[in-house]
């Protein structure tokens, strides 16, 4: 749930531990943060594209129905494995071309988006879990896959208005549009 003065974006990034991502990163958690905010709404515009086709939105909605809820997970919890898969899933053949491309936005380190993607991606799951599972309860007339999708369209829009990550966000699915396929929505 989010608060009245942020967005779902916002919400997540707050439910994730910067200092111990950047620890288990090496990184410096300022520069953490900001990577943490860029690759989380390239990773959500990435499944919100792939909620566009109907075969895509029952995939994502099994995957993310086999995560815990958010709240049960932490950054050490973790598989990489299973967030390169998620990753490469919602990336498809594109995902060297997004990880150069956010590596490019305010001069992030392509090493740290390469290693961030695959931690951020099962966490990005479980916060969907979470999100879907309190939504669906909420409206027993939605489809799984149909309160994603609108789960999905609330965090894009939430941090696209809001500004969340600190002035790239809104430019992050234009740089990435192509790549992505129809995830930008106006």
């Amino acid at each position: 749930m989010t608060t009245s003065d942020g967005s779902p974006l916002d919400d997540l990034v707050s439910r994730l531990s910067i200092p111990d991502l950047a620890a288990r990163l090496g990184s410096d958690p300022a520069k953490t943060r900001e990577a943490v905010t860029v690759a989380l709404h390239a990773l959500l515009g990435g499944m919100s594209a792939n909620v566009h086709d109907p075969a895509g939105e029952a995939s994502l909605a099994r995957a993310v129905a086999q995560h815990p809820p958010l709240d049960a997970v932490t950054v050490g919890d973790v598989d990489p494995t299973d967030g390169e898969a998620i990753t490469q899933h919602v990336f498809g053949d594109a995902r060297e071309q997004v990880v150069q491309r956010l590596g490019g936005i305010n001069g992030l380190d392509k090493g740290l988006v390469t290693k961030l993607l695959p931690i951020l991606a099962p966490l990005v799951m479980s916060y969907l879990a979470k999100r879907v599972g309190g939504a669906a309860a909420g409206n027993s007339a939605a489809s799984g896959g149909g309160v994603l999708g609108q789960v999905l369209q609330s965090a894009l829009r939430g941090a696209e208005s809001s500004g969340a990550s600190g002035g790239p966000a809104p430019s992050i699915l234009d740089v990435l549009g192509g790549l992505l396929g129809s995830g930008r929505r106006h």
